[in-house]
């Protein structure tokens, strides 16, 4: 089974304030539609995107506004779009096709930084992808749904601040939103419950709705406001 540990290591790598790790580039991409095949973060249409890729290959279509579309065939990939700071605010999305085969999830995905802390709230998934291991603290209700919260710990793993030892807060809803509605995610929320149940969090890094594959191939058209 694929662990957390491992998937994060992908978006971990991508960028910290605007700037690349690991040798990966910034654009700067406007207009209606855009193709990104290769690693890179930057602004389209008034939102924060990112993507990377190991291995495969994968397609992120940036459209108008919050949307974005991705087709992925093998590797590990995690794209998304959303905003750079992130925020307690109320993420709202489509989830307007969702076709993977594999192991796959949709999920709010950000940091915060003194303390360093990677979090998710994973909304869809295929396969495993809603499996994060750790330890469960409990629950919290939101939006309609339950979550399942996790904590995990990340012992000298890469981060946004390169390598080091942080702590993931994870909330899993316990039954998949549908494909092809509105949903909202209140993240003020789930901050408040990570706060309650596992510990503090800091300064706002970035946050985006992400989209990720691991050997596995799909498609799946997304937008976020």
């Amino acid at each position: 089974m694929k662990t957390v540990s491992f998937i994060t290591s992908a978006l971990r790598r991508v960028c910290l304030q605007g700037f690349i790790l690991a040798g990966l580039s910034v654009a700067s991409v406007s207009g209606l539609q855009a193709a990104v095949t290769s690693n890179q973060t930057g602004t389209n249409n008034g939102f924060y995107y990112s993507y990377w890729r190991s291995g495969g290959s994968a397609t992120m279509n940036l459209g108008s506004s919050g949307n974005y579309s991705l087709t992925w065939s093998g590797g590990n990939v995690v794209a998304g779009k959303g905003w750079n700071p992130g925020s307690a605010r109320t993420v709202g999305y489509n989830c307007g096709v969702w076709s993977p085969s594999g192991w796959a999830r949709l999920a709010v995905y950000g940091w915060t930084t003194s303390p360093l802390i990677e979090y998710y709230v994973i909304e869809k998934w295929s396969g495993s992808g809603n499996a994060p291991g750790g330890t469960n603290v409990g629950t919290v209700t939101s939006d309609g749904a339950t979550y399942t919260i996790w904590k995990h710990q990340q012992v000298s793993q890469p981060s946004i601040q390169g390598t080091q030892t942080f702590w993931q807060y994870i909330s899993v809803r316990n039954s998949q939103n549908s494909t092809g509605a509105n949903h909202s995610v209140t993240m003020g929320n789930h901050f408040n419950a990570w706060k309650s149940k596992i510990g503090s969090m800091g300064a706002h890094n970035y946050m985006i709705l992400a989209t990720e594959g691991y050997n596995g191939s799909g498609s799946c058209n997304v937008t976020v406001w």
